[in-house]
């Protein structure tokens, strides 16, 4: 894709975190940005932030087909089409298996990877037309599981063999598509598990190196950056999340899961007890937004 000048980039989850960054990167090397989200305080503040030339917002829910469809023909009327899909909406849920709240677990496969599907769905006839790219939002945690966060494991997983279905599909058609994976990135999605459950920053120390290990909003945007300009098959952050992909079969051995097997006895009902005592299994901002309004 080289330059993203004059392009236009549609953006699921832009007002925080990874979204907003990528946002920022992508306005200021002259793309158009059409960003999406329900959380309309923050959104609002960006667009202000941006000036707002080259800048779209809609406040739409992921898990509504009508209301992306909706999203993509605004990208579409305001600036003529789309050139990019950052499908990075995403949400996360606490506990084990046997503690997780069961609609929290629905919630979070709706956002995850129901919301990938209607995201792709919505702007990839417009991406076709520009023989564009297609950024799907997965994680480390498609590589490396990690206890008490089975819910958001099987979301991500999920979503990076559906890029690699649809990289299938759309190839010949003038279309890459690539699946972006992170290691523990400092947004809010961590910051408010981090805050909620101190035995989740337990965890993570507990982690081998470097999987212990944060990287920062700004260094995500980067990587995610050169990787839509490059248009690859995958975009790593830090780059040694490329080296555990091909560790990916030795993770799930007796071998690969030691590490962390020595720890959860101890650790993981401990989670459960500060879930069941938070008495959710989202963060707060999350259940905020899934509140009636």
């Amino acid at each position: 894709m080289g330059s993203v000048a004059g392009k236009t980039a549609f953006i699921t989850g832009g007002a925080r975190g990874i979204g907003a960054e990528v946002a920022r990167r992508l306005h200021a090397r002259g793309a158009n940005v059409v960003l999406t989200d329900l959380d309309e305080g923050p959104l609002t503040a960006l667009a202000a932030e941006l000036g707002g030339a080259r800048v779209h917002t809609e406040i739409a829910d992921v898990r509504s087909l009508p209301a992306m469809e909706a999203a993509a023909a605004a990208a579409i009327e305001t600036f003529g089409g789309i050139d990019i899909t950052v499908a990075n909406a995403g949400i996360s849920a606490y506990g084990s298996v046997l503690q997780v709240d069961p609609e929290a677990f629905r919630t979070l496969m709706d956002v995850n990877v129901t919301g990938v599907f209607y995201t792709v769905r919505a702007t990839l006839p417009a991406v076709l037309e520009r023989r564009g790219y297609v950024l799907i939002v997965s994680s480390l945690a498609a590589y490396a599981a990690a206890p008490g966060l089975a819910p958001y494991n099987a979301s991500k997983a999920a979503v990076e063999h559906f890029a690699n279905a649809l990289r299938l599909e759309v190839a010949h058609r003038g279309v890459d598509v690539g699946s972006a994976h992170m290691s523990w990135i400092d947004t809010p999605l961590v910051q408010d598990a981090k805050k909620d459950l101190s035995t989740f920053g337990e965890m993570l120390s507990k982690l081998p190196y470097p999987l212990s290990t944060t990287t920062s909003v700004e260094a995500c945007g980067k990587a995610f950056v050169a990787g839509i300009e490059g248009r690859r098959r995958q975009v790593n952050c830090p780059g040694w999340v490329g080296a555990i992909r091909l560790l990916k079969p030795l993770l799930s051995t007796p071998l690969g899961e030691q590490p962390v097997r020595r720890f959860v006895p101890g650790l993981l009902p401990r989670m459960d007890a500060q879930v069941a005592a938070l008495g959710r299994s989202m963060s707060a901002r999350t259940e905020e937004l899934e509140t009636p309004r």
